[in-house]
């Protein structure tokens, strides 16, 4: 229901309406969020053999601490793969919805 200069009832003239996201484009950008995100999360989890415990020599073994390392940085790429196909699908599935001009 408008009242006086079309404004709508409940919302005064300085509001603006609610913004409404296609769920498909929500979710594109909390995936490129996320992507966003990953090489902090990398960075963070490379410095944790640092806080890992040592031996009586102060050392941690090398093997284990490469093996990690390795492990983290096969896992990041895994993730960064699944997130660039995840947000290309998003955007092929938002291109083929629009209609040809």
């Amino acid at each position: 229901m408008k009242g006086p200069a079309g404004e709508e009832a409940g919302r005064g003239p300085l509001q603006p309406p609610p913004v409404f996201l296609e769920r498909q484009s929500y979710r594109r950008r909390r995936l490129m969020d996320a992507a966003r995100l990953l090489p902090l999360m990398g960075a963070a989890l490379f410095a944790v053999p640092l806080l890992w415990p040592t031996d009586e020599a102060g050392t941690v073994r090398m093997s284990a601490a490469i093996t990690y390392v390795f492990g983290v940085w096969a896992v990041l790429i895994a993730v960064s793969a699944l997130f660039g196909r995840a947000t290309r699908q998003g955007g092929d599935r938002q291109i083929a919805q629009e209609p040809e001009r």
